[in-house]
């Protein structure tokens, strides 16, 4: 009996001594993650960004763009405005922010421990990230000091700057810096600026719905911003207004009243297109200003009326011709003085910003024939003359009419409104091809011409805005047209930084021959391939089509415009039987009747 008691009080003092060595060991394994903890914490303390800097971080300066009647037509870069105390604010900007964004903003001390916890239930019961828990504060410190991008660190620093936030300014402080420096979408940094761009007013001076309506952005900036979405917009002010009524700021009447206040001018809910010009300009503005660090407006030539017009008329054309394969397409307008009216890059910009007016070299096919022609009466060849429309082999090299027909002797004027192949090459033999090459570089052709017989039929690549520059000398009787966008730069406050003097007129093509080639281009629409661009004035152009109907081209000019239209494949794949004298004259009529109204 003893013995078991001994054996039991051993048995007992081993087990004291294992229980105290894991306690021990658990003391250690906890001493061991404090440490690391506080030493983590100590690394991200003392690897803060500075804080004077981060104050004082410079920006990209923006740069708007507007068109010729003054509406903005797009901004680029980050778009700041004067500072906005709170105190300067209608009272339920704030509170629909607050009821919105922290409803505890002015209990807490820079860490909502509710929210958070919340956050986190919500986002453990879906199994995604659908709820975020972060105060005002912690928004503040991510935004004048941490990146984006998520991560351990970055979120623990965030925790640490809204710490010394809250310890070293008043909650109106805090308030305040958020206001001025909150990204609010389409590039807008601030109340104030995102006050002027989407309502055109000051802050100061906004309503219930709007200032809802800008905390409503503050989820997801570029997608609730009226710009983006009329409808997503209005949606999410109800849910702001909403909240507000939750939060007791306002009543049931009062929500319904708000609703149906005015919101800004209407024109800025909606995106008017233009785009593809935009970037253009965009990318040609350093060259007349050089780098430079301040805000600035560039006015330029863009018709608003003309850009919708074309935009619509090529995107509703090449969809409802899916089934012969054509998928893209650009076009410009020209002003007779060179002034781009309008550019359209491609069928949807949101699918592709890549800008087939001036960045697409695509064959131009017969539309290159008239730069032949124009040699050819330079040569001292009359429209009346006869050439002859028959087999041609050059080297081995058969060129063929599109109907695979020859046509006998025919004119110059029945070849080209015809868009003969055969006479054509025919008469490019009887001249020297440099003076074509020469004749389509000094007009406005930028690219690479080879010296060989095809050139007569375009079989090297071109611009779609070249094209236009080179047909606006048909136009302008002869003289030289160099396409520009840009009219005038000025900053944010008025200073002038650019202005378009004008170009001295340069004649670069005989009047009289130039006027014999109008006239032959003008029987192409009249009787010839252009048949389909017939307008209710006089107007000239030219059809083009690649081999195997990879390109389909229509240039041309009436009244006070010049317009080249393009369609085709990026990957360059045949279309399905589609022709210049097709689909694109009937694209090119649409624009020019647009273009040509009273607007």
């Amino acid at each position: 009996m003893a013995k078991a008691k001994k054996k039991q009080r051993k048995s007992k003092k081993r087990e004291s001594k294992q229980r105290f060595k894991n306690h021990l060991r658990l003391l250690k394994i906890l001493g061991v993650l404090v440490i690391t903890f506080l030493i983590y914490l100590a690394y991200c303390f003392f690897t803060l960004p500075d804080i004077e800097q981060a104050v004082a971080r410079t920006r990209q300066p923006s740069t708007t763009i507007t068109a010729e009647n003054g509406n903005e037509v797009l901004t680029f870069g980050s778009v700041y405005s004067e500072l906005v105390h709170l105190e300067e604010l209608p009272p339920y900007v704030a509170q629909a922010i607050i009821s919105t964004e922290d409803r505890r903003f002015y209990s807490h001390f820079g860490f909502d421990i509710i929210a958070f916890s919340r956050a986190m239930l919500t986002n453990l019961v879906h199994r995604s990230y659908v709820q975020g828990g972060s105060t005002l504060t912690q928004q503040v410190a991510k935004n004048l000091f941490l990146t984006p991008k998520k991560s351990i660190k970055r979120k623990t620093q965030e925790l640490l700057l809204a710490f010394w936030l809250e310890s070293k300014f008043s909650k109106e402080q805090i308030f305040t810096l958020y206001l001025n420096r909150v990204y609010l979408g389409a590039g807008t940094y601030g109340i104030e600026a995102a006050s002027q761009k989407y309502f055109q007013k000051s802050s100061r001076d906004l309503n219930i719905k709007e200032a809802a309506m800008i905390a409503g952005m503050l989820k997801a900036p570029s997608r609730y911003n009226p710009i983006a979405s009329t409808e997503r917009a209005e949606a999410r002010t109800a849910v702001v207004l909403q909240n507000m009524v939750d939060n007791n700021i306002i009543s049931e009447e009062e929500k319904q009243a708000a609703q149906n206040l005015p919101v800004g001018p209407e024109k800025y809910y909606k995106v008017e297109g233009g785009r593809h010009f935009a970037d253009w300009v965009y990318n040609e503005v350093n060259a007349y200003i050089g780098e430079r660090d301040n805000d600035i407006y560039v006015y330029t030539t863009l018709d608003q009326h003309i850009q919708q017009a074309a935009e619509k008329i090529l995107s509703e054309t090449v969809k409802a011709n899916a089934d012969r394969n054509v998928t893209q397409g650009a076009a410009v307008v020209l002003g007779k003085d060179g002034a781009v009216k309008a550019m359209v890059g491609g069928v949807d910009y949101d699918k592709s910003q890549f800008n087939r007016a001036v960045q697409a070299l695509r064959q131009p096919g017969s539309a290159f024939k008239p730069f032949v022609y124009l040699t050819a009466l330079q040569a001292g060849w009359k429209p009346e003359d006869k050439i002859i429309d028959g087999p041609v082999n050059i080297n081995g090299w058969r060129p063929e009419n599109y109907d695979r027909k020859y046509h006998g002797e025919v004119t110059l004027r029945e070849a080209l409104a015809k868009s003969l192949n055969a006479a054509t090459v025919a008469l490019t033999e009887e001249l020297p091809r440099r003076n074509i090459i020469a004749n389509a570089l000094k007009f406005g052709i930028t690219t690479p011409i080879i010296n060989t017989p095809s050139l007569a039929l375009g079989t090297f690549e071109v611009k779609v805005l070249d094209m236009a520059a080179a047909y606006s000398v048909f136009a302008n009787g002869g003289y030289a047209t160099w396409p520009y966008a840009i009219k005038e730069i000025y900053t944010r406050d008025g200073y002038q930084l650019y202005m378009r003097s004008g170009d001295e007129p340069q004649r670069i093509a005989g009047k009289k021959d130039i006027a014999a080639l109008d006239d032959m281009l003008t029987a192409v629409i009249d009787g010839g391939t252009g048949k389909r661009a017939r307008l209710p004035i006089a107007a000239a152009g030219k059809t083009g089509t690649t081999q195997d109907h990879r390109d389909a081209w229509f240039a041309g000019f009436a009244g006070d415009y010049i317009t080249v239209v393009w369609l085709g494949n990026d990957d360059n794949s045949p279309m399905n039987g589609v022709t210049g004298g097709g689909l694109p004259a009937q694209i090119w009529k649409k624009i020019m009747l647009e273009a040509l109204k009273e607007h």
